[in-house]
């Protein structure tokens, strides 16, 4: 890859451009084990130069389409596929996926609220994920590498009299299809100035889950490359697309593969603290407290 808008490092390649104008020029057919997902959702958010808005739903399901017929191309016969969009738009997608790939999960991730989220009726507390594979008898999934503490056995250690001998429930398992994991807030160390940044933790999950060291991932919409970083950091190899220059800044960073840009250093967003008690003030320091006090106005 030569393109100035390609940009690589150790494994790792970050791609400046639209997805449907450059995947196939960064990719070949069959060779992404993994592909992570998360498209602009349709509901009217700002991302830098980019209004998050179709003129219909219908508009909107039919780009998911040409750009997920280039996802499904470039997947390996044993790959897999983790699809993040709205609540709203995830029919279409569903039934768009069904015909092309064996959706394996329907996974929900709930998260917290930081506040009143509706008024009138019940306000959105999830975001759905499709796992879907090409062939539902070849693709990875490491098990043991994403257990987690089962209640029954570990905790309340109940007796499972089926078994010829009663024992114990074991203690660990395959979590379920609703996964909890917080948003990412100001104060965490992994945040990023971008609208709907995804936390480490999900990605994680996902990554091991379904790649193995050495393997490719792929993120055609990366904004703030957590996939990225995660992929790095777990030994995968990556490739990242994004048609913001604002964010590939934040990749460029994040996965240590430049440290300026046009001249200028890239830096992580500086933070400003008040604390509430109005005794102190710091400002640019680094948190590890987490969203306990959220960023002053």
């Amino acid at each position: 890859m030569s393109s100035e808008s390609t940009y690589e490092a150790k494994g790792v390649t970050v791609v400046h451009g639209d997805a449907l104008e450059v995947l196939d020029e960064v990719v070949g057919d069959s060779k992404v084990n993994l592909i992570f997902a998360d498209p602009p959702y349709n509901i009217g958010k700002r991302f830098s130069t980019f209004h998050d808005r179709w003129e219909s739903d219908e508009a909107y399901a039919a780009w998911c389409s040409r750009w997920l017929e280039l996802c499904i191309t470039k997947l390996a016969p044993d790959g897999t596929l983790y699809l993040m969009t709205s609540t709203q738009a995830m029919p279409y997608i569903d039934l768009f996926l069904r015909s092309r790939l064996v959706i394996l999960s329907r996974i929900v991730w709930t998260y917290d609220s930081s506040g009143v989220q509706a008024k009138q009726y019940f306000g959105s507390l999830y975001e759905p994920i499709l796992h879907a594979v090409k062939d539902p008898d070849h693709y990875t999934f490491n098990a043991q590498a994403i257990a987690v503490e089962a209640k029954t056995g570990a905790v309340r250690r109940l007796i499972d009299y089926r078994k010829p001998v009663p024992a114990v429930y074991n203690t660990m398992k395959v979590p379920g299809n609703v996964w909890f994991f917080p948003r990412v807030r100001y104060r965490m160390n992994e945040y990023e100035e971008h609208p709907s940044q995804k936390p480490e933790a999900l990605l994680e999950r996902i990554v091991l889950a379904s790649s193995n060291p050495g393997e490719l991932v792929l993120d055609p919409f990366a904004g703030t490359f957590t996939t990225g970083a995660v992929a790095k950091r777990l030994g995968r190899r990556f490739i990242g697309i994004e048609r913001e220059k604002e964010y590939v800044k934040i990749g460029l960073r994040r996965l240590g593969i430049r440290a300026e840009l046009d001249g200028k250093p890239l830096q992580a967003p500086r933070k400003s603290y008040i604390r509430r008690n109005g005794r102190r003030e710091t400002r640019g320091a680094k948190s590890t407290t987490g969203d306990l006090f959220g960023p002053t106005k």
